[in-house]
């Protein structure tokens, strides 16, 4: 048989990062069978347990952040000024959360007595978990899943995305070290085909998955003749609006980061900003300032604060919602040629806010996934919760005013998953984090998070006949 290679070319420079093996059938096979067999063992073991052998993990990982954060500006472009933070913020925050929750939402849940009977429902593992994770933040879209489900008592095969290989090899790594039996953890470096031949096997009792619509469809075919339930975590198009009451240099600073940190390319980033009639001319004339102020380049070096996008086709989608956009009358505020670093035909692009937009452009109504921004004024909130809601996308939504009541009353009328006020692109891990419409379905994190992990088993004992 020829073995099938994969390859990671770093956006870089272009060059073969990371070669490895495709898994064959031998090999699928086996770790399907270790996963079913360990997590029979695994589920006996106290949610205590379970915890610490995370945390064990975690403090791994966090030993090694500076070697893992440079391995993700490799793997991904990333400037290695803030690819460490991935592990030692949201990644350590979150596994911290979720095992602090554990034991207390994991119990069994007591019945009211009644006289001769004891009655409980107790939260049983699925079984095998297979997560399917996506490349742009490999470390905390995978963790939403892996460590619930770990918690929960079941075993996990990750796949992950062929851009960050290295990631599940070093959660490999990190749980063994932390004494996880062997086969309770496992990754696959397998192709599409094999992902869905993976979802229709038996033994595969849920499936999580992060990363685009089009995928997300994918492993529901594939899932379609079993009666096993899929979390989708998929696309945004994240609209943020400003207030004539909002902290205008605050608001900006934060703005800018939402759209720009990563390039743009965020589940989560603001793709869209609608903003008070009075308050436009001074919004965009700030905002464009301040994103003048990154510099694009190479993200070793420690002065980049803008990297290149993950892949060339990937920053040519950007430069074609652009071009899109200002053949249909957008105006482009940023030079590119501020930007030296900026090449067409490469992966390196230049950030860009457009304005006289509307939503008939690509930039505002798909998502985009790059450093750019579309902006529009309103007149009033009705406006800007019509256009807010003008989307196929619904996981987050930011408002940036000083009046509380008004961002609740606003916050009930708009369709997305997470409403923020005065901040936006962030995950709180005691938050459910879900999406509406194409953004997906189901929930990870917060007291919820273990629910698609278990299944209610109910106990119904009559003590005596």
């Amino acid at each position: 048989m020829i073995e099938r290679i994969q390859l990671t070319l770093t956006p870089i420079d272009g060059s073969i990062y990371i070669e490895r093996p495709l898994a064959d059938e031998q090999q699928i096979e086996t770790a399907l069978e270790k996963a079913r067999v360990a997590q029979m063992n695994w589920r006996k073991v106290s949610v205590a347990e379970r915890a610490g052998i995370c945390r064990g993990m975690l403090d791994w990982c966090l030993e090694r952040a500076d070697q893992l954060g440079l391995e993700l500006t490799r793997q991904v472009g990333r400037p290695i000024a803030y690819s460490p933070f991935e592990i030692r913020r949201g990644f350590q925050e979150r596994i911290n959360y979720m095992c602090e929750l554990a034991e207390g939402e994991l119990a069994d849940v007591e019945i009211e007595p009644k006289e001769n009977f004891r009655r409980f429902i107790r939260r049983e593992p699925v079984g095998t978990v297979l997560v399917l994770a996506p490349w742009n933040y490999p470390w905390l879209a995978s963790v939403n899943a892996v460590v619930p489900a770990l918690l929960a008592g079941n075993s996990v095969i990750i796949k992950i995305a062929p851009q960050t290989p290295l990631i599940a090899e070093r959660y490999a790594e990190a749980f063994s070290a932390a004494g996880l039996p062997d086969g309770v953890f496992q990754f696959l470096h397998i192709d599409h085909d094999q992902v869905a031949e993976v979802i229709r096997d038996p033994r595969i009792a849920f499936v999580a998955f992060t990363g685009s619509v089009g995928g997300g469809h994918a492993v529901q075919r594939a899932a379609a003749d079993r009666f096993i339930a899929t979390g989708l975590e998929l696309g945004g198009k994240d609209p943020a609006y400003v207030r004539a009451d909002a902290q205008l240099e605050a608001t900006i600073e934060n703005l800018v980061d939402g759209a720009m940190f990563n390039s743009g390319q965020s589940c989560c980033a603001v793709e869209r900003i609608y903003v008070d009639h009075s308050l436009f001319d001074r919004f965009v004339e700030g905002f464009a300032a301040l994103t003048r102020q990154y510099v694009l380049g190479d993200p070793l070096d420690p002065r980049t604060t803008l990297g290149p996008m993950v892949r060339t086709d990937a920053a040519d989608k950007v430069r074609a919602h652009i071009n899109d956009a200002i053949a249909k009358g957008a105006r482009a505020l940023i030079d590119s040629g501020e930007f030296k670093a900026d090449k067409p035909g490469t992966p390196y692009l230049a950030p860009q806010v457009l304005i006289d937009v509307d939503h008939d452009m690509l930039v505002m109504n798909e998502e985009t996934f790059g450093p750019v921004v579309g902006i529009m004024p309103v007149r009033d909130d009705e406006e800007a919760i019509s256009l807010m809601n003008d989307s196929r996308y619904g996981l987050t939504a930011s408002i940036w005013t000083s009046d509380t009541e008004a961002a609740l009353a606003i916050g009930d009328c708009i369709q997305s998953g997470t409403f923020y006020m005065n901040r936006c692109d962030y995950l709180d891990p005691a938050l459910a984090w879900v999406g509406v419409k194409d953004s997906g379905r189901g929930c990870t994190l917060s007291k919820f998070g273990f629910d698609a992990f278990v299944r209610p088993k109910s106990f119904h004992l009559r003590l005596a006949l």
